[in-house]
């Protein structure tokens, strides 16, 4: 990638950018304003029950050709009600990738279960099938499964594995609403799906979340330990009228996101020192597409001068321009008393200290950006051993404010 111009990275004093930070997330929607008005007007968004959360079930339950669909109060809680609708407890395991959200493990420890860690693949980041061999014990309950950072699971290996093991699959599909994987709906792979809708989420109602099956067994566990004279869970009426609109255009946003992503590699480049998690096709089909909730990239500090991830992140963010480290590893942030683990994970430590992610605001924008964010890596490149100079010799003055503090789940 050849730098353009010896622009001033924003770091350094130059001008941003993006000058008025990354684009706020939700867009303004004249849907969604429609459905507040007449929810404002008839008083629905009061009701506990009403048509918005059952039309939103129904649509879900479609979407993912699932037979039950339970909406609650987040996709957290929608993971750890998956774990007690399985009837996961105390001296059970839950296979988990070494790299994810952090809640998942938490959860598995919340039902009483150990997470049994193994690695990921070093092509994407997302759990490697691998190693499910070696990490199966006469403890094993469950393989919990998320797709992140624009890299997806086969999951019909898994699904396959999944059969011939007896170990039933949550399919985490939080980040990766609607997005397809071998011809089927994310979330639909395995005994349960799971969705969330917080705040900065692909679909958005601030919080909440859904745990969709075709198994009335764990259906009913679900509701047994949720229902507490009310529902201890709900997502509101309000928030399921949101919504449905949402689920109308997500598609043609997948569409959009996709494009963009695909003009930011091309102006990338192959010697960007950022190399996209989406760059292998595993699954060898035309009817798989990835999801952008955030769009990752594996960090080369030899690229940068030496740069350190984090002070790349903050150059970015100097630009206007939401681009974070990843998850921290759960091997790396929890006591090795609460969990197991297949071999010492060495590409989950790589991710842990390598890995980089765009937030997707700023993919439903246009072509412009794309170059423009190509050319901001572009100029700090040119630019990075001046800027490691700053933080070497003045690191209190390198502190600004960012426009925009995205949650990482």
């Amino acid at each position: 990638m050849n730098s353009l111009s010896q622009k001033k990275p924003a770091i350094l004093g130059g001008t941003a950018c993006f000058p008025q930070g990354p684009p706020e997330w939700p867009f303004p929607d004249k849907a969604v304003n429609q459905v507040l008005e007449e929810a404002q007007q008839s008083g629905i968004w009061g009701k506990y029950h009403g048509p918005y959360l059952e039309q939103l079930q129904q649509e879900l339950a479609t979407l993912h050709q699932r037979e039950q669909v339970i909406l609650c109060s987040s996709g957290t809680v929608a993971v750890e009600l998956a774990l007690r609708g399985l009837g996961i407890g105390k001296g059970d395991e839950v296979i988990l990738a070494a790299y994810d959200f952090e809640g998942n493990f938490k959860n598995i420890l919340a039902v009483g279960a150990t997470p049994m860690l193994i690695d990921v693949d070093s092509r994407n980041c997302n759990l490697d099938l691998n190693l499910l061999e070696q990490a199966i014990t006469k403890s094993t309950k469950c393989i919990l499964v998320s797709h992140l950072h624009g890299g997806m699971v086969p999951m019909q290996a898994l699904e396959n594995f999944s059969t011939k093991t007896g170990i039933p699959i949550i399919e985490d599909a939080c980040q990766v609403p609607g997005i397809n994987i071998e011809g089927r709906t994310a979330g639909s792979w395995g005994q349960i799906g799971i969705l969330s809708f917080g705040g900065s989420k692909l679909l958005t109602a601030g919080r909440g979340g859904a745990l969709m099956t075709s198994s009335p067994q764990i259906a009913q566990r679900v509701k047994l330990y949720s229902y507490r004279g009310n529902e201890a869970y709900p997502l509101t009426e309000l928030q399921a009228g949101l919504l449905i609109p949402q689920l109308q255009t997500l598609q043609q946003h997948h569409q959009k996101r996709q494009t963009n992503v695909e003009h930011l590699l091309q102006q990338l480049g192959e010697n960007s020192g950022l190399t996209s998690l989406t760059n292998t096709d595993y699954t060898h089909d035309t009817s798989s597409y990835p999801g952008y909730y955030k769009l990752g990239f594996k960090y080369n500090a030899d690229h940068f001068a030496g740069l350190s991830r984090e002070r790349f992140c903050d150059s970015m963010q100097a630009e206007g321009i939401a681009l974070f480290p990843g998850f921290r590893a759960l091997h790396m942030i929890h006591s090795n008393k609460r969990f197991k683990q297949v071999n010492q994970l060495p590409v989950a430590t790589l991710c842990d200290q390598n890995l980089v992610v765009l937030h997707h605001p700023i993919l439903l924008t246009d072509e412009k950006n794309m170059k423009t964010i190509a050319q901001a890596i572009s100029h700090i490149h040119d630019q990075a051993a001046q800027i490691t100079h700053m933080y070497t010799h003045n690191p209190l003055n390198l502190r600004h404010k960012k426009s925009n503090d995205y949650p990482m789940e």
